[in-house]
């Protein structure tokens, strides 16, 4: 599928509603776990945590994890509550909650999204600090902009909005 194809599709799902996800940051020897998702975002993919929306009756603690097991065939332990994030880029209208999580086990493999019938997902990847930040902003997700290094990531706390 074309990515301006998967944008046209992302905004006739998710558009025009306010969304609430959940997502996980999962660190792991020194590394980030993180999700390519092509056709999302400002450019032609975003490098993103892994996560995704929470269904009406659903825990935060169980999406997350269902999402992650989806997303990445990894079981995981949720662990604190990190920072919200705020994204609102009409058609799209996000709110993200952000927490630590923890592998329990599984293998890493590159999943798949069941709520839609196309795909974004391109690749699953531990990448360390380097590889991140030397992405242009455009192809991470926003929150990336509040740090510029793990040790900044790791201290994020409060509620933060997309610039």
């Amino acid at each position: 599928m074309e990515i301006d194809n998967i944008q046209e599709q992302i905004a006739i799902h998710y558009g025009h509603r306010l969304r609430l996800r959940v997502c996980g940051l999962c660190f792991y020897q020194n590394k980030l776990l993180l999700i390519k998702h092509l056709g999302i975002g400002k450019g032609d993919y975003l490098w993103i945590p892994p996560g995704g929306g929470v269904q009406y009756g659903e825990s935060s603690e169980v999406a997350l994890k269902r999402e992650f097991l989806e997303e990445t065939g990894l079981s995981i332990e949720v662990l604190d509550f990190k920072f919200g994030f705020e994204i609102i880029r009409s058609p799209l209208h996000a709110v993200e909650l952000f927490f630590d999580v923890r592998i329990l086990e599984g293998e890493l493999e590159k999943g798949k999204d069941p709520e839609t019938v196309f795909q974004t997902i391109s690749e699953v990847a531990f990448l360390d600090e380097t590889a991140i930040f030397q992405e242009l902003p455009l192809h991470l997700h926003s929150f990336f902009a509040k740090a510029r290094s793990f040790a900044e990531l790791r201290n994020l706390r409060g509620w933060y909005r997309e610039v």
